[in-house]
């Protein structure tokens, strides 16, 4: 006999899935933005917006909890590792790495959050989500290569790598300063220590806000509203429900959503390879959710 797997919540899910389209959005918004930008002056126009808008919403919900010396650290590093360093990378990797490779190496995020949070947040590492992070992983694989992307020199590939660092970081540092704090005031101060820290960056926003065209500024704005305002609430409202594991391997689905908002706007034909890597990535993320098998003594089915 087995335990059925954890339902979630309907709004759990949709936050899950609204998480996730953003997400997917931001890197083809960023290919499209980038040449316009050097990647901390992007990284620091979408903070900026994201700042005020998630401010306002603290401000609306006028419930505010005074953080520990432990939560300010947590947070610190929540809004440095993951608003700052994770986005500056991110927009640098997509210079040269088309938006499905980078979203294919970002994609090792998860697999690190997963090891993370059995280790340093004492979630475990269960067998069913294991084994969907390495399926999906492989799904993951299967795309970059079906895309046959270039990674060119390498720059672009490390940059990548620093985002899925950072971003995993990021999210460890996270999950438990939400325990106790409202999440969009977490939420809101992690992106506002993010914007602080490529303050450095100023200069070069304001040129290129200058010589930008409207699309690729009206670009940043969105990255502002949605990827990262919109988004991180929903992620943040999330991960204060389940386990950060869990959530970090349903990221997974983001890369397919990546090959898929290319073929729409830029015209690009997935190969099956990449396809049928989307496929797997899918069915790692169902394996994830599965529950192990819990042997019933004859005493408990007597009860």
């Amino acid at each position: 006999m087995s335990t059925a797997p954890a339902r979630l919540h309907p709004l759990v899910l949709t936050a899950i899935i609204v998480t996730i389209l953003a997400w997917a959005s931001a890197f083809i918004v960023i290919r499209g933005t980038g040449p316009h930008f050097t990647g901390g002056a992007l990284a620091l126009g979408r903070l900026a917006v994201g700042a005020v808008l998630l401010g306002i919403v603290v401000l609306a919900g006028r419930r505010w909890v005074r953080p520990t010396a432990r939560e300010w650290l947590l947070i610190v590093i929540y809004g440095v590792a993951w608003f700052g360093a994770y986005n500056v990378a991110l927009n640098i990797a997509e210079h040269t790495l088309d938006a499905g490779t980078t979203a294919m190496i970002v994609g090792v995020g998860p697999i690190l959050i997963a090891l993370g949070a059995g280790l340093f947040l004492g979630e475990g590492i269960p067998k069913w989500l294991a084994i969907g992070a390495a399926v999906a992983f492989v799904g993951v694989v299967l795309i970059g290569v079906g895309t046959g992307a270039a990674f060119g020199d390498g720059v672009g590939v490390f940059w990548a790598i620093v985002s899925a660092v950072t971003y995993a970081i990021g999210v460890l540092a996270q999950k438990p300063a939400i325990k106790r704090l409202p999440n969009a005031q977490v939420t809101w101060l992690g992106a506002t220590i993010g914007m602080v820290a490529c303050l450095p960056f100023a200069g070069e926003l304001i040129t290129g806000l200058a010589e930008a065209p409207l699309p690729a500024i009206l670009g940043v704005v969105y990255l502002g509203a949605v990827p990262t305002a919109l988004a991180f609430s929903t992620w943040a409202y999330a991960l204060s429900r389940m386990p950060a594991g869990q959530l970090g391997v349903t990221t997974y689905v983001v890369p397919p959503l990546v090959i898929i908002f290319g073929f729409l706007i830029f015209g690009e034909v997935p190969a099956v390879l990449a396809i049928a890597g989307g496929v797997v990535c899918l069915v790692g993320v169902a394996l994830s959710r599965r529950r192990a098998r819990i042997p019933v003594s004859a005493e408990t089915m007597a009860e």
